[in-house]
């Protein structure tokens, strides 16, 4: 600034001057003689050095030059990022992928490229991979496979066990792949890719695709039983079944319709599954009616035509089977009772139906189940003002105390990203990360395998620690899986309370008080307003008056110090193209930051006008100081807008508790502190929250309409209003059930959890349409409703316990969620778990009761009008 005094040069000339004289233009051509040239024009320096001899303008006679008054030199924007990996500093790159393709196959092919690219690089630059998502995408999904083999393989024993036959389990088995082949063919046509959701349809719908073919089976098997010839027992058993397991497949099929009803996230996450199942339950059925009777006719004559020494296989079947009968055998006495006793199994079973939803408030409520991904991220955000290196030093305290909390046998990296990437900005567009400025740092910390401690633990006990030793630093963590960051928008937080309106003090205040009473909400944690008000600014008064007698404007003082301060890339981009490599470089113009340790410095920019440089007038030039004085204040480190208006956001976590509840006990605070809002202000609760609400209600009216197309299903198969709602008194035995294996296993209520609730209820259904279609046949061979009952509870016992057994075991290793990301489908499992048992018991004596009660009645009524028509004659 001394030198530019001196001469009577502002900044704005020395960029002005630069960009005049380094140019790249075409020079065209001229034909000279009998050949043509090319012109070129030395617009752009071959050296860099030789930007230094760029004239600026004459000065009392001489030639002022770039070098009489600046430095050119190959150096680097004034920095605003420091990233460390632990605790030495970095460079970083991030690499993200469009919404349409794999993380995997991204993975891949960045890996496949960089031995090529780091061949180009200097060998003294140590290049390292830092994370990768697509290892938890690899283990979820290995997670995935090996819940659904092991459950095909505990199923086929359970079938092997009730059948006793290898060659009928081996058919069973059979028809389980060629139905997850044929849905994975019609996803993969509709353009649907394997991850995560898809292959968690596939096993979901592992413990139902062995329903058609086992049905049929044990069908076959109990009219061989009654002596029929083996093909005519192939034909009859496959044709009683046909329509009851068409029905059947259809409810299931119709259940998951609620999936379609969701929006956003939430529907693009499970919509997929919803067809995966949808898709594998056609299949099998098509299978089971078509490819399983075939192969049950070469496969089991031979069984049954050829009478050999019983294997181990038999044996243990024989001795199962014996059991199996004393059971069906007392069940048949429990059964007898119960229609004695309907008034009473009735009651009792509504006050224990009724019980149970009493449990529901206690579930909690969240959107989708918390995922263990190993890794944790922590951001923070120093004092207002604070300079980056001050960042960087306030970083490396709280690593050390990180360090302290995690056991170095269990820590794995830490990676530092402090302050704002000026080069990166759209990274900062499509991630979660709320950094404003050099007073943010993001920390991502990486577990080992070795972990003895879930996430929640260690990111509890850092909250307390740090929060204790670091009470001037703001601090709260983000999602670290892809599922979560997913699912909350974009968001830093689950729970975004939004305050938008034009009167931007009052809502403030008004954004600080709900961050106090946030605060004090048990289970709420890393509760903070988003926006700071209070950074600290220089703000400079230019005096007009005085300026405009100097010959200047505001525009003149502005532009002068913006180049300054700020560089010429703001105003004026300029840049050198490196003619060895052909790459250009950004050329700025600005006083080193150095120069502007004090007001006084800055007080001392040159300034002058458009008109006076122009001119060549030396003695226009001024110092700031001359039209203008400086205040120090605080302002606005960041603005926030939607739909126009300014916004200020309340961020809020979730600890301890579910996220359901923690919304509840905000909107409290929101209606107790509404009333006091500027008037055109408006507060509305955004994020993870209103995802899960909207989900929920969709759920809840899908649900709904799914069973009234199940009814109305049923009602044109039976061709009867009655059988349909006799079908349908198992399902809130199912509902019971669910909420009592949530309540048990302290899963609260989530999308994952309704998904098996909806599951569980077509199953339900499906049994019980077994049920009353056999009581139907016994009805119409002459038995009345009571004998109907009670004779298709005993008949039908095997079957609906191998379907519901099957479900069960199948969904067993999902119910555990072990595995990488197993957390995210455990409350599926535990569902459908919990509702086929209950539903299954229900199947099993609540129904035949229905049947026995309301055919009865049914029965009664023509006879007594018959017998009133008799006396009248």
């Amino acid at each position: 600034p001394q030198q530019l005094l001196a001469r009577g040069i502002s900044p704005l000339e020395v960029s002005n001057a630069i960009n005049a004289q380094n140019l790249v233009l075409p020079g065209g051509t001229v034909k000279i003689g009998t050949r043509e040239y090319g012109v070129r024009v030395n617009g752009s320096p071959d050296v860099l050095d030789a930007l230094n001899d760029l004239p600026i303008k004459t000065v009392n006679g001489a030639m002022v030059r770039v070098r009489d008054v600046a430095q050119v030199r190959d150096g680097y924007a004034v920095q605003t990022n420091i990233v460390r990996k632990d605790g030495k500093r970095g460079a970083m790159v991030t690499v993200l992928k469009s919404s349409g393709a794999s993380t995997v196959d991204v993975v891949n092919r960045v890996r496949a490229a960089l031995p090529n690219i780091l061949a180009q690089l200097s060998p003294e630059l140590h290049v390292e991979e830092l994370s990768d998502q697509s290892l938890f995408v690899k283990a979820a999904l290995k997670g995935v496979l090996v819940e659904a083999l092991i459950a095909a393989c505990l199923t086929a024993l359970m079938i092997l066990l009730f059948l006793g036959s290898w060659r009928s389990t081996l058919i069973v088995a059979t028809s389980i792949p060629l139905s997850i082949l044929s849905s994975v063919l019609v996803l993969s046509a509709l353009g649907q890719s394997m991850n995560v959701m898809t292959l968690g349809g596939l096993a979901l719908a592992v413990g139902v695709l062995v329903d058609d073919a086992t049905v049929g089976i044990e069908n076959i098997h109990r009219h061989v039983g009654l002596g029929s010839d083996f093909e005519k027992a192939i034909i009859d058993g496959a044709q009683e079944i046909a329509v009851p397991t068409f029905v059947s497949t259809l409810s299931i099929c119709i259940v998951f319709v609620p999936v379609f009803f969701l929006g956003g996230a939430a529907g693009s996450l499970f919509a997929p599954l919803a067809m995966a199942v949808v898709f594998a339950m056609m299949a099998s059925y098509v299978i089971s009616r078509t490819l399983v009777p075939t192969l049950v006719r070469y496969a089991l004559e031979y069984e049954h035509s050829h009478h050999r020494r019983p294997g181990p296989i038999e044996r243990v079947h024989a001795r199962f089977d014996a059991a199996f009968e004393r059971f069906r055998t007392r069940y048949r006495y429990a059964l007898e009772d119960a229609l004695a006793a309907r008034g009473r199994i009735t009651t009792f079973f509504a006050v224990v139906v009724l019980g149970s939803f009493a449990l529901v408030p206690y579930l909690g409520e969240d959107f989708f189940p918390q995922v263990d991904a190993g890794q944790l991220r922590l951001h923070l955000r120093a004092p207002p003002g604070t300079r980056v290196e001050e960042t960087e030093q306030m970083v490396a305290n709280i690593e050390r105390t990180i360090r302290q909390v995690i056991p170095p046998e269990e820590l794995g990296i830490i990676i530092d990203n402090i302050g704002l990437s000026t080069t990166s900005s759209t990274n900062l567009a499509l991630s979660d990360n709320p950094t404003i400025g050099v007073t943010d740092a993001d920390l991502q910390i990486s577990l080992t395998d070795r972990a003895t401690q879930p996430v929640e633990y260690y990111r509890a006990e850092i909250r307390k620690r740090l929060r204790k030793e670091y009470p001037e630093v703001k601090l709260f963590f983000m999602a670290a899986d892809i599922v979560s960051q997913i699912l909350n928008f974009g968001l830093p937080a689950p729970i975004n309370v939004q305050i938008a309106g034009s009167k931007r003090a009052e809502n403030f205040e008004l954004a600080q008080k709900l961050e106090a009473r946030i605060k004090q909400i048990p289970g709420a944690v890393d509760v903070y307003v988003h926006q700071v008000m209070n950074a600290p600014e220089l703000y400079v008064t230019v005096d007009r008056d005085r300026a405009a007698t100097l010959g200047m404007t505001e525009r003149d003082v502005a532009s002068n110090v913006l180049v300054s301060l700020a560089s010429s890339q703001q105003t004026a981009p300029n840049f050198w193209l490196n003619p060895q490599n052909g790459v250009q470089y950004a050329i700025n113009v600005q006083t080193p930051t150095s120069g502007l340790g004090s007001i006084d410095a800055v007080m001392s920019t040159p300034v002058v006008s458009a008109a006076a440089t122009s001119a060549g007038n030396v003695n226009a030039m001024q110092m700031l100081s001359s039209v203008a004085r400086v205040n120090r204040r605080t302002g606005i480190s960041v603005i926030s807008h939607r739909d126009v208006q300014p916004v200020f956001d309340v961020y809020a976590n979730v600890q301890d508790r579910d996220l359901g509840g923690v919304a509840r006990d905000v909107d409290k605070v929101i209606n107790e502190l509404e009333p006091s809002a500027p008037k055109g202000t408006t507060i509305t609760v955004r994020g993870q929250v209103a995802s899960m609400r909207t989900s929920y209600q969709g759920l809840t009216y899908g649900l709904a309409f799914a069973v009234l197309l199940v009814y109305l299903l049923m009602v044109v198969n039976f061709q009867s209003w009655l059988d349909p709602l006799i079908i349908v008194t198992a399902l809130p035995g199912a509902l019971a059930g669910i909420a009592w294996a949530l309540f048990a296993t302290q899963t609260p209520l989530s999308v994952p959890s309704l998904m098996g609730a909806i599951m569980s209820i077509g199953v339900a259904t499906a049994n019980s349409i077994l049920i009353v279609t056999f009581a139907n046949e016994r009805r119409q061979a002459g038995l009345s409703a009571h004998a109907a009952a009670l004779d298709a509870g005993y008949t039908r016992l095997r079957p609906v316990l191998m379907t519901a057994f099957a479900m069960i075991i199948g969904m067993l290793p999902m119910a555990l969620g072990f595995g990488e990301g197993g957390e995210q489908n455990a409350p599926l499992g535990r569902a459908v778990i919990g509702g086929l048992l209950a539903a299954t018991l229900a199947t099993l004596f609540i129904v035949p009761i229905a049947y026995s009660t309301l055919q009865g009645r049914a029965a009664v009524r023509p006879a007594e009008h018959e017998t009133i028509q008799e006396l009248a004659v």
